[in-house]
């Protein structure tokens, strides 16, 4: 498989879920400020409307979402009966990623070689795959990484708590194999809809771990998600005048040691605030 990964798929900060079969979300996900838009055909659609909603899908993608948005497409996973009409939707499709749900190991992405030519974005979501994410995350045909939280927790028999006690573990073996592999990790959704205050703490605790973006299942969370994994203000006054301080050894800023790695930090920093909108 030759895929195409796009360069700035680092700097997506808000991955917004939309349901694959219904019109009026596609139409309105074209005025959001998400970076990247993933139409669904998993989750989001029922059983018995699968195969309508292809069609709403693929007009929905053909027509674009503007603004400079990545599109994403999930398809059913390779289990289901959904799976292959799925993977002859994407003949001829202009999508960016497929976003592949339940994959436990290597095979799945094997299974995928000579089918489609578009990037994939696997889906951790059981405790096999979180064991095998480090060999996913290393397939060449494989973008990103993306934390299946709700099935995660399920497979594990986790009851999370309000700061996701229970899959600590399971999120920061995601972001070490795709750190491994020098690739994206985007974080899983937040499923309260109402809470302000947990999904700005589920942002602050993903970019803590290591996370470059978060999944969204809603278009009120795209914001939160775009401003905290953004650096804000102060981290860029912070970065710039570190890079100014710095004389390529070690030195004394701001009551702090800094060296050339943390040079290093401050740039990457500056260079995904530039990448924003």
């Amino acid at each position: 498989m030759t895929a195409v990964v796009k360069p700035d798929l680092v700097h997506v900060r808000s991955a917004l879920f939309v349901p694959g079969g219904r019109e009026g979300a596609l139409a309105k996900a074209a005025s959001l400020p998400a970076d990247m838009i993933v139409v669904d055909l998993e989750d989001a659609v029922a059983p018995d409307a699968k195969r309508d909603a292809r069609a709403v899908a693929a007009q929905a993608i053909r027509s674009g979402f503007g603004g400079g948005k990545q599109v994403a497409l999930r398809i059913n996973a390779a289990d289901t009966e959904w799976h292959h009409g799925d993977l002859d939707l994407l003949d001829g499709l202009p999508v960016d990623y497929v976003v592949l749900p339940k994959v436990n190991d290597g095979a799945a992405i094997d299974a995928l070689n000579g089918r489609i030519a578009v990037p994939l974005i696997p889906m951790i979501e059981t405790a096999a795959a979180i064991y095998a994410a480090r060999k996913i995350a290393a397939m060449e045909p494989v973008a990103a990484m993306l934390a299946g939280t709700n099935d995660l927790a399920l497979d594990l028999g986790v009851r999370a708590g309000p700061n996701r006690e229970g899959l600590e573990l399971a999120l920061q073996q995601i972001v070490l194999a795709g750190a491994a592999a020098r690739k994206p990790v985007f974080d899983g959704v937040c499923n309260v809809l109402d809470d302000a205050e947990l999904l700005e703490r589920q942002c602050r605790q993903g970019r803590a771990y290591g996370f470059t973006g978060k999944t969204l299942i809603h278009p009120a969370q795209v914001e939160t998600a775009n401003r905290l994994f953004a650096p804000d203000e102060a981290e860029l006054e912070r970065a710039r005048a570190l890079i100014d301080a710095a004389d390529g050894g070690a030195v004394r800023f701001r009551g702090e040691m800094i060296e050339d790695l943390h040079v290093i930090e401050a740039k990457k920093l500056l260079k995904r605030a530039r990448a924003q909108p």
